[in-house]
């Protein structure tokens, strides 16, 4: 017997399963839903007043007091809440213990602000609930993702109009596919290189069917490589772990001066494994927006060098991707279209919620090495999208970035670029000015680093030499370090902090503070601030400070 929604009831007690399907459809009372729709009002309506009012910039609690709070490990037998209830303890409890993103004051990572509307996208593709790893349970939202990742593909590669009408929603290519964000990107990016390298031959079913020792063996080498300069993103080394190679086979290049990779240095690595014939190259990575410094390599010479030597050539485009939007400043990009493959996160720039990254390939077929089909779901002969991707079940985050450029528009995301840009050579001017910092990385796009350098160390640096330089650095590091802490735990402002090799000549490795200029409401006012505080926390702080700078 059929019973409301439902079908007929499981054993439980009278009521229990009518008041369940009651909390599945709708809110209990007329109360309970005025309360809902009051805080939904709220947050799609009046994000950044919402955030602001009811969301920290920082932690005040420290971490091990807060996890005293969540120790218990039991799911409770029966509801221990209303919905409503619920929702009031996430912002209540929640939300002001968390980190305030949006914040104009908020500069040290890569997530911002998001437009109020990305909000709305997010609850419908939440609504509709699609799973694009099959048309059955997608249809045509898999059909406006081809449509998405042909817009992106034609942004990153400029093909003729003829190459997109014959691929967009051809059966047969696939220009790329959108991952949960950079990591997986980069993974199926060199994924497809290994297996494109590692094909089947007379003899050999190919790596993916017989694994990296059997493709080794038929191949008659004994290693595979993949060159990227020493600011190349952390997921690679993922990515060569996942895929078999080990780490050591992720071979960084050395930088020049501007932070990028030193062409000189990669034509001699590339030459050295080349006259080793026991020895391939998977894959170059090139970097378009480096994570710690904002910078972009040589890409079109990159590119030229591996199209000659037959090397597959795969750019990082997580964060710089979206500079090719800007009109004033894409040709910072310029060679990008060279590259066999392309990563490009949706949550950076295009200002997305989290988390989606896409990857793009030149050949609309190179994803075919990396297929895979089940008689259940992703079929053969089918155009399901889960057939070419690492993940199965996926959500449609391309539904987002479909709405979001069509509100946005290539102008829009353009202005948010030029913004960001502009922000930080103007940010960089300051520093400059500002006789006790000291700008370490001039920006290339919206990132870049410097450090709090009291004037008389300063002078100290410039008449020292050796063992006695570094150990000035090392104290003007610990300055920075305490000054980053310091203004992150009084939570009016933020700026992370990281350590690069080449800060300043013969003085070691440097602690900077790391900036990263993406939100719109972030003002050239609201950087002086940050600014000021820092200089305030080093006078309040030189007491303490004390006993590593006392004598300098």
């Amino acid at each position: 017997m059929r019973q409301g929604l439902g079908f007929e009831a499981p054993s439980v007690r009278n009521g229990e399963w009518e008041q369940m399907l009651r909390l599945f459809i709708q809110p209990d009372t007329e109360a309970d839903r005025a309360k809902l729709v009051g805080y939904m009002e709220q947050i799609l309506f009046g994000l950044q007043e919402f955030l602001h009012k009811h969301v920290g910039v920082t932690e005040e609690i420290g971490l091990k007091e807060l996890a005293l709070g969540y120790m218990d490990s039991s799911i409770c037998f029966d509801p221990e809440k209303k919905l409503p209830e619920v929702i009031s303890d996430i912002i209540d409890r929640i939300a002001p213990q968390a980190v305030n993103v949006s914040s104009p004051y908020f500069v040290g990572h890569m997530t911002s602000a998001i437009p109020f509307f990305m909000v709305l996208f997010k609850a419908i593709v939440a609504a509709l609930n699609q799973n694009v790893v099959k048309l059955e349970t997608s249809k045509v939202v898999s059909i406006v993702e081809r449509q998405v990742v042909a817009r992106l593909h034609r942004l990153v590669y400029g093909m003729d109009a003829s190459f997109y009408e014959k691929h967009v929603q051809s059966t047969d290519a696939t220009l790329g596919t959108f991952t949960e964000g950079g990591t997986a990107a980069n993974l199926t990016a060199l994924w497809v290189a290994r297996n494109t390298l590692l094909a089947p031959k007379e003899g050999f079913e190919g790596v993916e069917a017989e694994g990296l020792a059997s493709a080794y063996r038929a191949y008659d080498i004994d290693r595979c490589v993949i060159l990227v300069s020493r600011r190349g993103h952390y997921s690679l080394r993922k990515a060569v772990g996942v895929l078999g190679l080990g780490n050591k086979s992720l071979v960084t290049i050395d930088v020049d001066g501007e932070n990028r990779i030193c062409l000189p240095a990669l034509r001699r690595k590339i030459a050295e494994y080349s006259a080793d014939p026991k020895i391939r190259i998977l894959a170059v990575v090139g970097i378009a927006g480096a994570t710690e410094t904002g910078t972009v390599d040589p890409l079109r010479k990159m590119g030229e060098i591996c199209r000659e030597a037959g090397i597959h050539f795969h750019v990082d485009a997580a964060w710089g991707g979206p500079t090719l939007m800007s009109d004033r400043y894409r040709h910072l990009l310029d060679g990008i279209e060279l590259a066999d493959s392309v990563t490009i996160d949706g949550h950076k720039q295009f200002y997305m919620p989290m988390t989606c990254g896409m990857v793009y390939f030149r050949n609309p077929f190179h994803l075919d090495t990396i297929s895979y089909h089940a008689n259940y779901i992703i079929r053969r002969g089918s155009v399901d999208l889960g057939i070419k991707t690492l993940s199965g079940t996926r959500e449609a985050n391309s539904l987002v970035l479909d709405s979001a450029l069509k509100v946005m528009g290539r102008k829009g995301y353009g202005m948010l670029i030029d913004h960001g840009i502009d922000l930080a050579r103007k940010f960089a001017e300051e520093i400059r000015k500002r006789e006790n910092f000291q700008l370490v990385t001039v920006p290339e796009l919206n990132i870049l680093t410097y450090r709090f350098c009291p004037t008389h160390l300063k002078e100290a640096l410039l008449r020292s030499s050796g063992s006695e330089r570094s150990e000035l650095n090392e104290k003007i590091n610990d300055i920075n370090i305490t000054i980053q802490r310091v203004q992150r735990e009084a939570g009016r402002s933020f700026v992370s902090r990281t350590s690069i090799d080449k800060g300043v000549p013969g003085g070691g490795e440097t602690v900077v503070l790391r900036a990263v200029l993406m939100n719109p409401l972030t003002t050239l006012g609201i950087l002086n601030d940050i600014l000021d505080e820092q200089e305030v926390i080093y006078r309040d702080n030189y007491r303490e400070m004390d006993i590593r700078v006392q004598g300098l």
